[in-house]
């Protein structure tokens, strides 16, 4: 069943990359008492995600918290490396928090998931953007193709903030 506006988050246990290694990050954590932006890419590196998706969260982190969010998260299905490297290589310097959904779990236990094995590249999660207050979904934007990052961008999210 894939998660709607007005459904709580399942739990769930994300990995941050630390200068002490992977350290879990639960959704309550992450969720409770707080108003949050999640975006979710298939993939770190890939350019849609890289150089089109990411790039607007970090461009208008600043608007988006003036609008009493308290954080922005990106999820990937990559490991907690891989998402550390990629918050290196963007400069996303404190601006954008970067979780690892290394297994998939969180994508599959909201019905965000997608098989990209055709490609060699195995469960991926499907591009996404939603509002989240408390642990409910208040905004959900799902893309209709990976490689898009158009309802889902950081612009069309500040419209409904």
């Amino acid at each position: 069943m894939t998660i709607k506006v007005g459904d709580m988050l399942p739990s769930a246990t994300f990995r941050v990359a630390t200068a002490d290694g992977p350290v879990p990050k639960s959704s309550e954590e992450i969720f409770k008492n707080k108003k949050v932006v999640l975006f979710a890419v298939p993939g770190a590196f890939p350019p849609p995600c890289h150089k089109n998706h990411l790039p607007g969260f970090i461009a208008r982190a600043d608007e988006i918290l003036a609008r009493g969010v308290d954080t922005i998260a990106v999820t990937a299905v990559n490991d907690p490396f891989v998402m550390a490297a990629w918050e290196q290589a963007s400069n996303a310097g404190g601006k954008i928090v970067f979780l690892s959904d290394g297994n998939g779990e969180f994508a599959k236990a909201i019905g965000l998931d997608f098989d990209a094995s055709a490609a060699g590249l195995g469960l991926r999660s499907k591009r996404y953007a939603m509002l989240v207050e408390d642990g409910e979904v208040m905004v959900l934007n799902v893309e209709d193709v990976p490689s898009k990052a158009d309802k889902t961008s950081a612009d069309v999210l500040l419209t409904q903030i």
